[in-house]
């Protein structure tokens, strides 16, 4: 399997933060996520990493994200949760996927796009994205990155973590 250096990563990482914060003039709209396994509960020791960073528009009606992930094999969802740090929380919204398992190496920029009230479920199902934009700014937050390698059992290792390979809180 091929891994990218970190150095490779931060470059992406930092890139993807000046295209996503350029247009904003008003910094506290722009909110970030660093995912990692130790970030997990339970925590693993996953090598993989990422960089969820989201732009809130100027009407407070639309959220863009992108998420950036290095190290990481046979992604099968990323979704934003709700719950503090050290808690598992419900899904509030998707960022990837869904996928079939055993998709392999991923590196990069694994998803992008636009959050609006309409794309919120569970609980925040039918509310103003407001009231995600409110739990993100509470420190209630968080995105993870969820894989499977398609092989019985699950948690085996990196690349299968069907719970969840890699965390980060909004901030």
């Amino acid at each position: 399997m091929r891994r990218i250096p970190f150095s490779a990563f931060l470059l992406i990482v930092v890139l993807v933060m000046v295209s996503v914060t350029s247009t904003a003039a008003d910094g506290n709209r722009n909110f970030f996520a660093h995912l990692t396994g130790a970030n997990e509960v339970p925590a693993n020791s996953s090598l993989a990493q990422g960089e969820a960073v989201f732009h809130l528009s100027a009407d407070g009606t639309s959220l863009e994200y992108k998420l950036v992930v290095a190290n990481i094999d046979n992604v099968i969802a990323s979704h934003i949760h709700l719950a503090p740090v050290g808690v598992n929380g419900v899904v509030v919204a998707f960022l990837y996927g869904p996928a079939a398992p055993g998709g392999g190496p991923s590196n990069g920029v694994l998803a992008e796009g636009t959050i609006t009230a309409a794309n919120l479920i569970g609980p925040l199902a039918g509310h103003p994205l407001s009231d995600l934009i409110d739990a993100i700014q509470a420190g209630s937050a968080y995105a993870n990155v969820h894989t499977n390698d398609g092989v019985p059992p699950p948690n085996t290792g990196p690349g299968d973590f069907p719970g969840g390979e890699i965390r980060g809180q909004i901030q």
